[in-house]
């Protein structure tokens, strides 16, 4: 058997207490007493909302093979006759084993970051170095306080790459998880105006974006998206936390990795690139500019810790976009089909406009029209009301005359919409969900962008529902 960690390993890192007839070892990790795997550790987290020795006993009917448990709360399991590791604090004893992980480690260690982009990339990243050797990364976006521990923890040690992704809503948080994870390479997507109504300025953001630099190994590496306007303040940053090595990507002619050319296609797209002086042609199976951009660092990063470009380069053409983050449905309905186009994920002015310039790439068939199906973006603060109704302009720009809108600060974009385009309102998500699913017709398109805490996910979770996948024996 081979094992992620052996009990004495979690012992002594964690610092822990062994309690009861423990196992020799455990095959992963995991904080959700729902999807523990027979033969995992259970760690017992204290979240905001829920505490997980709460479902201690759903852990191990699930095939836990030991929890994890905070001493304070032993009494309350007493009679619980399992095998358990009794730590002072269950958080700090996952972040301490985090830490392990990371020691004994010779893998090459990745860290992504930015406003836009941090999972697309995370997930690029993941398809263009597993061709070159053994890789690890972060699941769905387990990029905060809890996900990186846990993504480190889970770390095999045998790993030739590793990829984490870096998130935050104010200042302060990047900065312990990247001196975690310590990685060779850190990457900046972007900086934009996301969690807004935490700080006072962009410049705030990109200061608490730089924050990566901290973690970065002495002989590491800096990736800069050359095309943003707080490129030189990065830069910047970025020698001053003695990162040795920086590079740039995007379409600014001093970039490192430049974007040349690029042709857009309806669900894919052709970019020709400088990488590093070296021109390439690259075939990417997700369309979008930014998608091609953010290909440039990731080639970027494949360079840096020795993989082989050529097979990164192959495997941009099989990439395939994330849940909630432009994965397309073609879906079936009466009379033919449409396309679904699923960005419900999150949501700030930048990703918007992204999603936007995707949908006006799309070709609708026959009489279909092009939909931007829009819900608010959260944490805008004092903002919210400008940039939403900012959003007018690059609809328009984008020829889309169909709005379907949800949410109290989408009435600014409605307000800023003139009377040729023609705009549905509805003030809550369910409302226009149940609007959606009888306004659909053939040969639409429609984009579902907004933040997360909105519940736009339910609106492509009912077309989903209704409306069957689409096959050429539909026809």
């Amino acid at each position: 058997m081979t094992w992620l960690w052996t009990t004495e390993e979690m012992i002594a890192a964690m610092a822990g207490r062994p309690v009861g007839t423990l196992p020799e070892g455990v095959t992963g990790i995991s904080i959700d007493s729902r999807s523990v795997a027979p033969g995992e550790a259970f760690f017992a987290i204290k979240g905001d909302r829920v505490d997980g020795h709460d479902y201690a006993s759903y852990a191990m009917a699930n095939g836990a093979a030991l929890l994890v448990v905070a001493e304070a709360k032993l009494p309350a399991l007493g009679r619980l006759t399992v095998p358990m590791i009794v730590v002072e604090d269950v958080l700090a004893a996952l972040r301490r084993l985090g830490s392990a992980a990371r020691a004994r480690s010779g893998a090459k260690i990745v860290a992504v970051t930015g406003s836009v982009g941090k999972t697309t990339t995370k997930e690029m990243l993941r398809a263009v170095l597993s061709p070159s050797g053994s890789l690890h990364a972060s699941v769905a976006s387990f990029n905060n306080h809890w996900g990186v521990p846990v993504t480190l923890a889970r770390m095999p040690r045998e790993t030739d790459f590793g990829i984490f992704e870096i998130g935050m809503n104010h200042p302060g948080e990047i900065r312990p998880l990247v001196q975690l994870v310590r990685p060779h390479v850190a990457i900046i997507t972007n900086i934009a105006g996301a969690h807004m109504g935490n700080f006072n300025s962009i410049e705030e953001i990109a200061a608490a974006k730089a924050e990566i630099f901290d973690g970065v190994t002495p002989d590491g590496h800096a990736i800069l998206n050359r095309d943003n306007e707080q490129y030189e303040f990065l830069e910047k940053a970025a020698r001053a936390a003695h990162v040795p090595h920086i590079h740039s990507f995007g379409q600014h002619e001093a970039a490192d990795f430049q974007l040349a050319e690029f042709v857009g296609q309806a669900e894919s797209s052709t970019a020709w690139v400088s990488l590093d002086g070296e021109p390439a042609e690259l075939a990417i199976g997700v369309p979008g500019r930014h998608i091609a951009e953010n290909a440039l660092a990731a080639l970027c990063v494949a360079s840096i810790v020795g993989a082989d470009l050529n097979l990164a380069i192959a495997a941009l053409q099989d990439l395939k976009a994330v849940k909630g983050r432009g994965q397309r449905h073609r879906l079936a309905l009466p009379g033919g089909a449409f396309t679904l186009i699923d960005d419900s994920y999150n949501a700030n002015p930048a990703s918007m406009r992204a999603a936007i310039s995707v949908l006006a790439a799309a070709t609708p068939e026959g009489e279909g029209r092009r939909i931007a199906v829009l819900g608010d973006m959260l944490e805008m603060g004092e903002h919210a009301e400008k940039v939403h109704a900012e959003l007018a302009d690059p609809i328009l720009a984008a020829g889309i005359e169909h709005v379907w809108l949800a949410g109290p600060e989408m009435q600014a974009l409605k307000a800023a919409l003139p009377e040729n385009v023609e705009t549905v309102y509805c003030a809550a998500t369910e409302e226009l969900a149940r609007f959606a699913l009888g306004a659909i017709h053939p040969g639409d398109v429609l984009v579902v962008k907004s933040s997360l805490g909105t519940g736009f996910g339910k609106i492509v979770a009912a077309l989903l529902d209704k409306y069957p996948a689409f096959s050429d024996t539909d026809r």
